[in-house]
């Protein structure tokens, strides 16, 4: 359906409505820094992850795109402090939270911009990271969103795109039906008011409350969401949103092409591996990886329909590659420390994936050298005992040791 400007408009000015009514996420403002680290939000870690290879100290300009409340904002501002850091939202009342936020936790400087995707020609410059949580599929026009994200980003910059499933989302879109047609009398009319969301959020609410254990919805939303939708905030942005578009990996793939980028990876890369759905049968699985990537990606969400949304990277070429296979390349590399480390220094660390991980003393000893200017090679010729290539090799890995080529590729 083609959408004019005016409708386009209405549709943008129902989101709008709804999120300075019910500002997200709603998580409380403290004077502290993010306790954790999401690695998704570091420039250098995310760099890592998509192209193998650390992208060095230079000075990077970052977008939080439809930031909300901040949150994510806060956690950007602190992971990339000497990043130039910009924000944009459409609600007013969700900016003042996220600048509020960013304020008390005395976060690095961010500039925030009230505006709508659509309007983004408006910040100045192109961007080497752009963060997208939670905005495109609340988009009246989804592929005009990502084209205009994309248009921002700077040759060699990477998207990290957050959208809505459909397969793991079905109840909750039953329950958003549901409360339209009791509200509206229509399941196709959405709460279109501030009375209407209220009520929408009562009916919601006493849904829930009456809908038997033995009710699928009531099964999904207890063992899923129920915690976090506790808050109101959390409860209208799942329930009663008015703009919202589900994806399975045949229409997320063309919302990619018609991104003009290109796909790096699933933040979650272990789920996407036929192995966890087929490896106990091996004709099933040799199979399955004769089919392209695309194909084998839908075979795992038909097989394991839980995906309630997915997470991944996109790039603008040139955006270069390093596999670290030479043991010549890993040598000469410029070492530098993940960013993203739990507990550490400690031989007993949560790597940026969050899993806990055992370092041997020498590996420990070598950790702790690392100082983003030493190769790897320098840093071994001052240690009493040398690491191995396959010790090396298990810390890249782990993506606990990330390493910049000197003389970076083409």
């Amino acid at each position: 359906m083609q959408l004019t400007p005016s409708s386009t408009e209405q549709i943008l000015n129902q989101v709008r409505q709804l999120y300075n009514h019910y500002p997200f996420p709603p998580q409380p403002i403290g004077t502290l820094p993010p306790p954790g680290w999401n690695w998704r939000w570091s420039w250098p870690q995310a760099h890592a992850f998509c192209t193998g290879s650390h992208p060095g100290k230079r000075k990077v300009r970052i977008l939080d795109a439809g930031c909300g409340s901040g949150v994510g904002t806060e956690y950007i501002a602190h992971q990339n402090p000497k990043a130039e850091i910009w924000a944009f939202d459409l609600s007013s009342q969700a900016l003042q939270i996220a600048q509020a936020r960013c304020q008390a936790s005395q976060a690095p400087p961010v500039q925030f911009r009230e505006l709508n995707v659509y309007d983004i020609d408006q910040l100045p410059g192109e961007f080497d990271f752009i963060n997208c949580v939670g905005m495109i599929h609340h988009l009246p026009d989804p592929v005009a969103g990502i084209q205009a994200l994309s248009s921002k980003l700077a040759p060699g910059g990477i998207l990290h795109l957050f959208v809505y499933g459909e397969l793991g989302r079905h109840e909750i879109r039953l329950m958003q039906k549901a409360i339209r047609l009791l509200v509206m009398g229509s399941e196709h009319q959405p709460l279109a008011s501030v009375e209407q969301l209220q009520k929408g959020l009562k009916t919601g609410r006493s849904l829930f409350q009456i809908l038997p254990e033995t009710n699928r919805i009531q099964q999904q939303e207890r063992s899923r969401w129920a915690t976090e939708n506790v808050d109101d905030e959390c409860f209208a942005d799942m329930y009663l949103h008015p703009q919202e578009i589900d994806y399975t990996i045949e229409t997320l793939f063309e919302l990619i092409r018609a991104s003009g980028l290109q796909f790096l990876r699933f933040s979650n890369p272990e789920f996407w591996q036929l192995q966890r759905v087929l490896g106990k049968d091996g004709s099933l699985l040799a199979q399955a990886s004769q089919l392209p990537e695309q194909e084998q990606y839908r075979l795992i969400e038909l097989l394991d329909p839980v995906v309630a949304h997915y997470e991944l990277f996109l790039g603008k070429p040139p955006l270069p590659r390093q596999d670290w296979h030479s043991a010549e390349a890993i040598q000469s590399a410029v070492a530098h420390l993940s960013p993203c480390l739990g507990l550490w220094p400690s031989q007993s660390i949560f790597n940026y994936a969050y899993e806990a991980i055992s370092l041997s003393e020498a590996a420990f000893a070598f950790l702790q050298q690392v100082d983003g200017i030493r190769t790897v090679d320098q840093i071994q010729a001052s240690l009493t005992s040398a690491l191995t290539r396959e010790q090396l090799e298990q810390m890249l890995h782990w993506q606990v040791l990330l390493l910049q080529p000197q003389d970076p590729l083409p």
